[in-house]
């Protein structure tokens, strides 16, 4: 018997125990961040649950105020029965409270990659179900012209710091880097450190350092700025060098890898990035124009550890109906609707490549199911005041030329304010 049916059995089976318990209207409320396109693709994904169980799913569209409002309602003893984690680490403040559901004999997660249940568990209990992931340890690259130079792809720091030197030798420049975003500024900098933080320190360390149980003056985080450093601060590594890191529209930027000669060869972002090179560039074609490679190993008993953010939904009420659609949303049915509506990637390893429309989509697919350990993007899970304020400015005081210590110095204390 296939894993879908499996399912399917299962989750009619809730259903069943829903009638048997006498509950006369069926319904389950779900509290979402998610509006526009992404609320319509959940409620896409939604419809053929709601036909086939009978269970009217209420989804509530909160914004970005979901966050104060999860806290507010729990508060007044009013939670939705599910809702769409902000972020692991508000996830994990719920479950020490004791308000999430534990899923463990409730929710199959054997379709899931353990690194996606390790970020959704907390002390051996998975309280949450990624539905879908955006991969950001990806480096995009044009194949034609890596090829027309003899270029090979790097799968280690010292080959990428050799090929960056050996394209500089040619005339050419390695990097294409943008980190203009309006008031978001930096982010795209902070991605780097990031993906950096988990080659070098490892991904015990980078939990650490997001939870600020380690300073921000740590030798270990500033080794990470400093890799960082190896590419923004080396002569003739930035197209534009240091200005044009700065005020360069970052869905702009890697428009350089597709002039004639380029003047880039290497853009390092996450899978949205095609969106934009798809749009300003329309008649590339995607694995034959532009192509994408992993985020090299620095120190190897690390490996290549992935980056990114993810959709993930936790219970607060344990209903019959509750389990049934988070048994459903686990599923390779509800992910493939829900990903083919985003070109998100899914988390359920037996997802159809099909639904991909493109090979880098379904090569990252490919590599998400595969990992062995993926962690948050952590600025994401810092409060605020860092993560989206200190820790982005930091890096483009660092890129302008500021003193790596001046700038960590500023985080920290920042740090000790906010946490």
């Amino acid at each position: 018997m296939s894993k879908r049916v499996v399912t399917f059995l299962l989750v009619v089976s809730l259903i069943s125990v829903v009638g048997l318990l006498g509950v006369s209207q069926q319904k389950v409320t779900v509290a979402v961040l998610w509006s526009g396109a992404e609320l319509e693709a959940f409620e896409k994904a939604l419809a053929p649950f709601e036909q086939d169980t009978g269970i009217d799913v209420v989804v509530e569209s909160v914004g970005r105020d979901l966050p104060a409002v999860l806290v507010t309602r729990l508060a007044a003893g009013n939670p939705p029965d599910m809702a769409g984690m902000p972020n692991p680490g508000q996830m994990k403040e719920f479950a020490d409270q004791g308000a999430l559901v534990a899923l463990n004999g409730i929710v199959d997660l054997s379709e899931s990659p353990k690194a996606f249940v390790d970020l959704a568990s907390v002390d051996g209990k998975a309280y949450g179900v990624f539905i879908s992931a955006d991969l950001k340890s990806l480096v995009w690259y044009n194949p034609k012209a890596f090829a027309a130079r003899g270029y090979e792809v790097p799968t280690s720091w010292p080959a990428l710091i050799d090929l960056c030197n050996k394209i500089v030798a040619d005339g050419g420049t390695p990097w294409a880097l943008g980190m203009e975003s309006g008031a978001a500024s930096g982010w795209v900098g902070t991605d780097w450190i990031e993906d950096i933080m988990l080659r070098t320190a490892g991904p015990d360390v980078y939990d650490k350092w997001v939870a600020h149980e380690i300073s921000w003056t740590d030798p270990r985080v500033k080794k990470a700025f400093e890799y960082f450093g190896q590419i923004v601060n080396a002569p003739g590594y930035i197209y534009g060098g240091a200005t044009g890191a700065l005020t360069i529209f970052f869905g702009d930027s890697p428009n350089a890898l597709f002039t004639n000669p380029p003047e880039a060869y290497m853009h390092r972002q996450a899978t949205f990035i095609q969106s934009f090179i798809k749009d300003a560039n329309p008649g590339l074609v995607a694995g034959e124009d532009y192509d994408v490679f992993p985020f090299p190993a620095i120190s190897p008993i690390f490996g290549n550890p992935l980056l990114g953010a993810g959709d993930l939904v936790s219970a607060f009420n344990d209903t019959p109906e509750t389990r049934a659609l988070l048994t459903y949303l686990a599923s390779a049915k509800a992910q493939e609707i829900w990903c083919a509506a985003l070109g998100k990637l899914a988390i359920n390893t037996t997802v159809d490549p099909s639904i991909y429309p493109d090979p880098i989509s379904a090569k990252a697919a490919e590599m998400l199911a595969n990992a062995e350990t993926f962690r948050f993007d952590g600025s994401d899970l810092m409060p605020a005041a860092v993560g989206a304020g200190t820790f982005w400015t930091g890096v483009l005081d660092y890129v302008s030329g500021i003193p790596l210590e001046t700038v960590l110095e500023s985080i920290e204390a920042s740090a000790l304010d906010a946490y």
